[in-house]
């Protein structure tokens, strides 16, 4: 893995501490040895002092008294001895007032931030990441992607043990009870985010930031920015302190921005396409005018009862040069409105089936589909249209979805990427009812759809455009039932 997946990508990946990225170097934090236990630290060095002192002034008082005659010296050392235990009570008294003081601030920071704050117990993922490292394990993503149950288990294992007052508000939650307990409880199956938590563990990163979508109280979701520092040995596992911003406002808001551009930008299309169409109709008007009236001179010179030939001949010629003008015109115009010649880059197939999942999120979420993308081994930059890429993934993630949408259970998309020989191959599948062998031969067809209201031209485009890279595209059944959609794609050599 190079970079964790997320809205708001983390720039402190493989921080000092974490060791380079991409190798099988264990992280810090698995080779940091347990913390050793020490003394609780009081409030000065001088109260431990007293606290050693003062039994044994109060010992050897006891001592003297006793074995000396009364006298004048007697209740002198008993006075000292008092006071020195008197003195040691004070010191502890107020070292224990400090320490419920700094325990009531750190409780007023927590409960009063005007941000959700949850603290939770990771210590089960830490061991399961070590042992995964340890066992040769280097790309974690990879290995849940094969692996949801796991990945599924092991969600359920983080325990939320204390949140704020301020979570109350943002979950709508009645208590704290109804927030504690599994993180599984609050964050829904079509997550796509825990698994780079586990990631950004196994990198040994300084800190992790991602958004992701938690359900309230009322069944609702709402879109969440987390943010947390990350343990620095294993024992920080058990608390991990995680900030939590509902970000669902603001998103909505961009998306308004977002229509109200689209709206503009289409108003500037229609008025640039009227003052496009009034252009042609003038450029084009010229020389047909000009066809009409040299077809016209040219029938009377030739009507005439002595017809004048070279006169017929020039129209004629007029006539011509006014219809290649109106030719070269139409050709302009085709190439304003045409698209542009594809231009292709270096695209790394894994981060253009990441934009392609990022487009299409809120739908997916909205159809139950949880999205696990693997890449074996380094893949090859390709050289490609990378939008028209995407609109592949895009096409072939939400037909995923949809064909699911009707099923009970997990509804996982897995998207596994590799290199073969001079190619290399994407395979898209899903859990659905899959596709009849009877269906496939016709499935890349344009119009063809089994769908209610569908166009039938998602799978034809696709069809193009990987045929336009050289490729070849493909479904067949998935392993373990559904759909499975293939394309290859040629390694570039340049």
């Amino acid at each position: 893995m190079r970079q964790v997946f997320s809205r708001w990508p983390s720039r402190a990946t493989a921080a000092p501490r974490g060791g380079p990225v991409d190798t099988g170097d264990l992280p810090a934090w698995m080779l940091a040895r347990p913390p050793k236990r020490r003394w609780v630290r009081l409030e000065r060095s001088g109260t431990v002092a007293l606290l050693v002192v003062a039994p044994a002034i109060l010992a050897a008082a006891a001592g003297w008294a006793a074995a000396t005659p009364s006298g004048p010296a007697t209740p002198l050392i008993a006075g000292i001895a008092g006071l020195a235990v008197g003195a040691a009570a004070v010191r502890v008294m107020r070292s224990e007032r400090a320490l419920e003081t700094s325990r009531a601030r750190l409780t007023t920071l927590f409960e009063r931030a005007g941000i959700a704050l949850w603290r939770e117990d990771w210590t089960a993922v830490g061991e399961a990441v070590m042992a995964l490292r340890r066992a040769g394990i280097t790309d974690l993503e990879c290995h849940f992607a094969s692996h949801p149950d796991e990945l599924r288990a092991l969600r359920a294992r983080v325990l939320i043990t204390d949140v704020n007052a301020f979570t109350l508000e943002e979950t709508g939650a009645p208590d704290k009870a109804a927030c504690l307990g599994p993180l599984d409880r609050l964050l829904p199956d079509t997550d796509q985010t825990f698994v780079q938590w586990i990631v950004a563990f196994g990198r040994g990163d300084r800190f992790f930031r991602s958004e992701a979508h938690v359900r309230r109280a009322d069944g609702s979701e709402v879109d969440m920015l987390f943010t947390a520092m990350l343990p620095s040995d294993l024992a920080g596992f058990a608390e991990i302190v995680v900030t939590a911003l509902d970000v669902t406002a603001f998103k909505q808001a961009q998306r308004h921005f977002a229509l109200a551009d689209t709206e503009l930008a289409r108003a500037s299309r229609i008025t640039t396409i009227g003052a496009l169409s009034a252009s042609i109709a003038h450029e084009v008007n010229s020389p047909l005018a000009v066809i009409v009236a040299n077809a016209q001179a040219g029938l009377r010179w030739l009507r005439r009862p002595q017809p004048d030939l070279g006169e017929a001949t020039a129209a004629l010629d007029d006539i011509v040069a006014a219809a290649t003008r109106a030719r070269d015109v139409i050709a302009r115009t085709r190439s304003y409105l045409g698209n542009a010649p594809r231009v292709f880059d270096a695209v790394d197939l894994l981060q253009a089936a990441r934009d392609a999942n990022l487009l299409v999120e809120r739908e997916l979420r909205a159809l139950g589909a949880s999205v696990h993308l693997a890449a074996s081994g380094e893949v090859p930059r390709i050289a490609a249209d990378r939008i028209g890429l995407q609109q592949v993934f895009v096409n072939l993630l939400v037909n995923a979805a949809q064909a699911m949408a009707a099923g009970v259970g997990p509804r996982d998309i897995t998207v596994a990427i590799t290199r073969r020989d001079g190619h290399v191959a994407v395979a898209v599948s899903d859990t659905g009812p899959g596709i009849g062998a009877e269906r496939r031969a016709r499935i890349f067809e344009p119009f063809h759809s089994t769908k209610v209201g569908g166009m039938g031209m998602g799978l034809a485009i696709c069809r193009n455009l990987i045929d336009a890279h050289g490729g070849d595209i493909w479904v067949d059944a998935a392993p373990g039932g559904g759909a499975a959609f293939h394309f290859t794609l040629p390694v570039s050599h340049a």
